[in-house]
């Protein structure tokens, strides 16, 4: 078909190739060390995958529920209840999703009409801004300022306006590491109710803490009913391919993400959701949680020394497993240009920050770098970092 005769629908205008998968694929051509892409390189836990096997064996291989194993919901339920204590209702207000993704652009499609606007803190995750266009929305832009990324009321007072529906908010963030506080999310709690605002609350790295703890924004006051929390298990069990994840909402929005989801992808795969469940259910006994967190904690400070040693300082994070540094010193024009640089002439592969950034022009110059990576990883990049000119 010939591109005078087609033309694609505007939502999808603009929307080019994710730039993991750009990187991604760059690192593979040069074989370099990908610490790049956010995915971990060594094995999920062996009681994880042993729960997939074994729902295999056990002929848990048809259609789930569009709204997921009431198994599994009833182990999110309790997971929330354990380690936030606010109940949420298996039937009516959780949802099994193909990961956050998908429960992001389910989400996105129950909450915003053409023409309306959702508030965004960049730099951001890229799947926002798509999913906003792709229901015909607008996306407003509050920066989050470095080093500390915390934001100016004053700014995200601005953004509001007539036409605002929606504020993603990631926490942990990536790609920043940044973890909110209980005060900014109370500043953006008290403007999503002065404004009747539905909040879609990204925290898919909330086991993964460090020096501040997270707080999800549904348990801070009137913010339950206003809320949309998408998690999964794909960073905190090391299984990313798996695409688990869940949707927790009060039972009016929850109603209107299944109605996107049960035709974005009806259900996900059945084993995996048995596996999910039992991981959820056997995690505290086995003081996973603690384990997860020691275990990344390491590997930040194994990540953040070979950084250093080849001067390019990291800025400190609270969350997630993602370093970003400073690059200004580079003698590279943007960011990308290091980046590619890094992949092509050093071999090891990082993420321009730029690319989360609606204007990459203003962005700052930082790159970031992944530590859900093995030691072997860690021992190779520090090698071939030591190529990297070193700069005054």
């Amino acid at each position: 078909m010939s591109e005078t005769f087609f033309k694609p629908a505007n939502r999808t205008v603009g929307i080019g190739t994710s730039i993991f998968t750009e990187i991604s694929a760059l690192a593979v051509q040069h074989d370099a060390v990908n610490l790049g892409q956010g995915f971990p390189d060594f094995p999920a836990p062996e009681f994880v995958k042993a729960a997939a096997r074994a729902a295999i064996s056990e002929n848990h291989n048809q259609y789930a529920p569009a709204a997921g194993l009431p198994r599994l919901r009833q182990a999110v339920s309790a997971h929330w209840e354990r380690r936030h204590g606010m109940r949420w209702d298996a039937a009516d207000e959780i949802t099994v999703t193909q990961g956050a993704t998908e429960g992001l652009f389910a989400a996105a499609m129950a909450t915003l009409n053409p023409g309306d606007e959702a508030i965004v803190f960049e730099p951001f995750y890229d799947a926002y801004v798509p999913d906003i266009q792709m229901a015909g929305a607008l996306p407003r832009f509050v920066r989050l300022q470095p080093p500390t990324w915390s934001f100016r009321t004053e700014d995200l007072v601005a953004a509001f306006s007539p036409r605002t529906k929606v504020i993603f908010l990631n926490t942990p963030h990536n790609p920043t590491g940044k973890v909110f506080t209980e005060q900014e999310l109370d500043v953006i709690a008290e403007l999503a109710r002065k404004h009747n605002v539905i909040v879609i609350a990204d925290e898919v790295y909330s086991e993964l803490t460090f020096d501040a703890p997270h707080t999800p924004i549904a348990t801070r006051p009137g913010m339950r009913e206003r809320t949309i929390t998408l998690d999964s298990i794909g960073k905190t069990f090391s299984v990313t391919g798996w695409k688990i994840g869940w949707a927790l909402a009060a039972p009016a929005l929850t109603k209107a993400l299944r109605a996107a989801h049960q035709f974005i992808t009806f259900c996900n795969a059945t084993p995996f959701q048995v596996a999910a469940a039992y991981a959820l259910e056997q995690a505290p006994a086995f003081g996973y949680y603690e384990e997860l967190r020691k275990a990344y904690d390491v590997r930040r400070q194994a990540l953040t020394a070979i950084l250093n040693q080849a001067n390019l300082a990291p800025l400190p994070i609270a969350g997630a497993y993602f370093l970003l540094c400073d690059i200004a010193k580079q003698p590279f024009a943007t960011d990308t240009d290091f980046c590619k640089h890094l992949i092509e002439h050093v071999g090891v592969a990082a993420i321009p920050t730029s690319s989360f950034y609606a204007n990459p022009r203003t962005a700052p110059k930082l790159a970031r770098f992944c530590f859900a990576k093995s030691q072997a990883a860690f021992d190779e990049a520090a090698k071939r970092l030591a190529a990297l000119p070193q700069q005054p």
